[in-house]
């Protein structure tokens, strides 16, 4: 693990050292890159950053562990995911399925809810042109999660909401990639645009194939 980039201004607890905090923080730590993929996460260190003992960093580690956003490798210690793409496919596939099965029931609500949804989106998506204007991707990517997760809270299904979430910092992880898969970043807000526009008009068909095509975009 690096000793000082990484660890300067890391994050204060204050005053509330609890495991599920630590995670927390450390998981956004981890999703804006400041803990980059294949890098080591040692306990002891983040210990003494956090003025804490190492019983509730163990406990945070050990849940980014569950979450798969951590890898304990036996003998070796604990590193940050580094995703291949047959992640991103699997990650990517999982989306797909659940983001289509939310847009039907979505579809199937009530015209007042879908407009609400759409104004959301369109909220994030104002965000998120600011974001690109700036060419801000950790932002962006943050952004781009929250378009789909509104989507998928959207139909209403807390189990599957909770799911979508387990898959959220993945998500984001593949997300920053997306700057190789989108040289020209303008295009990432039209394809979600697209999306929006056919939600909104209720196209069914062509929304599941805007879904499909955007998701298989972002694989590597």
């Amino acid at each position: 693990m690096r000793g000082s980039p990484a660890a300067k201004g890391l994050f204060t607890l204050e005053g509330r050292s609890t495991a599920q905090l630590i995670a927390d923080q450390l998981r956004e730590q981890i999703i804006q890159g400041i803990f980059r993929p294949g890098e080591q996460i040692n306990e002891s260190i983040l210990a003494d950053q956090l003025n804490t003992s190492r019983s509730p960093v163990r406990e945070a580690v050990q849940r980014l562990c569950q979450e798969g956003i951590l890898i304990n490798r036996r003998n070796h210690g604990v590193f940050v995911l580094e995703l291949s793409t047959q992640d991103s496919k699997e990650i990517y596939a999982v989306r797909e399925a659940m983001e289509t099965t939310s847009a039907d029931t979505l579809l199937n609500s009530s015209p007042k809810h879908i407009k609400n949804t759409c104004r959301a989106l369109k909220t994030i998506l104002r965000n998120m042109q600011r974001r690109v204007e700036a060419t801000n991707w950790q932002s962006i990517a943050q952004l781009d999660m929250q378009f789909h997760t509104t989507i998928v809270a959207a139909a209403g299904n807390r189990r599957m909401t909770r799911i979508y979430e387990t898959l959220a910092a993945e998500s984001t992880m593949c997300i920053l990639n997306l700057k190789f898969s989108y040289p020209q970043a303008q295009t990432l807000i039209q394809e979600h645009q697209h999306i929006l526009d056919l939600l909104e008009n209720g196209n069914r068909e062509e929304l599941h194939k805007a879904l499909k095509h955007h998701m298989q975009k972002a694989i590597p």
